[in-house]
C-alpha cells in the first residue's frame, strides 16, 4: 500500500478544502502542520475528534502547528458537517477553526496509505483510518500515528508528542516516557560527557545500572 515514512517530504499535494483549494506546502508555509484523517462526515467517533481538536486549536497556534483534517466527503458535506462540530464544543454558530480536505475520490487516502481495509461504507468501499501526520518547517514527515476506525485519538497526547518533536529538533535531548514539558529530557548517546557538560549548564546526572554503563544521563532544560 502506498503511503510515506518517517523523515521523506511530504507530497506537495493540491486539493479543494473549505477554506478553498490549497497546495499542501504553500498552506504550511514555514510552520509545524498536522493533517489528521477521519472515516466519514456525520458520524459519531469524527465528531467528537474535530471538536476536541477545535477546542485546542489555541494549543496548536501558540506551537506555531497549522491544523488540516481530511474526510472522503464534499467540502459542502464538510461545512455542513462542521456546524454539527462545533455545536458538539458547546460553540455553536462559530466556523471550525481549522480546513477539512475533500477526498471523495480517495486520491490522497490512496497515496497516503491512509485507508482501513477492515471498515467499509454501505456501498462497500473501504474508509478512511484515523491516521494523523506530523510534518516540520522543513515539509519532512516527523511522525506518524495510525488508529482504527473505531478508536478515537488522544489530542492531549497529540500536544506532547509536538512539545517532545520541536523540544529534540533544537537540544540533543530525548524525552522518555510519559515525559511532560519541563520534566528533566535525556541526553542522547552520541554525545560525549564533556560535550554534553559544555551543551547543558544545569547539569547533567548520571543513574547507576548494574551493568555499570552510564547511559542513562538526565539533564535539565
Amino acid at each position: 500500500m502506498p503511503g510515506i515514512l518517517l523523515g521523506e517530504e511530504f507530497p506537495n499535494f493540491e486539493a479543494d478544502t473549505t477554506s478553498g483549494r490549497i497546495k499542501f506546502h504553500d498552506f504550511l508555509g514555514d510552520s509545524w502542520g498536522i493533517l489528521f484523517s477521519h472515516p466519514a462526515d456525520f458520524t459519531p467517533v469524527c465528531t467528537t475528534e474535530l471538536a476536541r481538536a477545535a477546542k485546542l486549536c489555541n494549543e496548536f497556534k501558540k506551537r506555531g502547528v497549522k491544523m488540516i483534517a481530511l474526510s472522503i466527503d464534499s467540502v459542502e458535506d464538510h461545512k455542513s458537517w462542521g456546524k454539527d462540530v462545533m455545536a458538539y464544543a458547546n460553540e455553536a454558530g462559530s466556523p471550525l477553526p481549522y480546513p477539512i480536505i475533500a477526498d471523495d475520490k480517495r486520491v490522497l487516502s490512496v497515496q497516503l496509505g491512509m485507508l482501513d481495509p477492515d471498515e467499509r461504507n454501505k456501498d462497500g468501499q473501504p474508509l478512511t483510518a484515523r491516521c494523523l501526520f506530523v510534518i516540520g518547517p522543513d515539509k519532512k514527515l516527523k511522525l506518524s500515528i495510525l488508529y482504527p476506525a473505531t478508536t478515537g485519538r488522544n489530542f492531549d497526547e497529540i500536544l506532547r508528542v509536538i512539545d517532545s518533536l520541536q523540544l529534540t529538533a533544537q537540544k540533543k535531548v530525548a524525552t522518555p516516557v510519559d515525559w511532560k514539558p519541563g520534566e528533566k529530557v535525556m541526553v542522547v548517546p552520541s554525545l560525549s560527557d564533556s560535550e554534553a557538560t559544555t551543551l547543558f549548564p544545569n547539569g547533567v546526572t548520571t543513574k547507576e545500572m548494574p551493568s555499570g554503563k552510564k547511559y542513562l544521563r538526565y539533564t535539565q532544560i
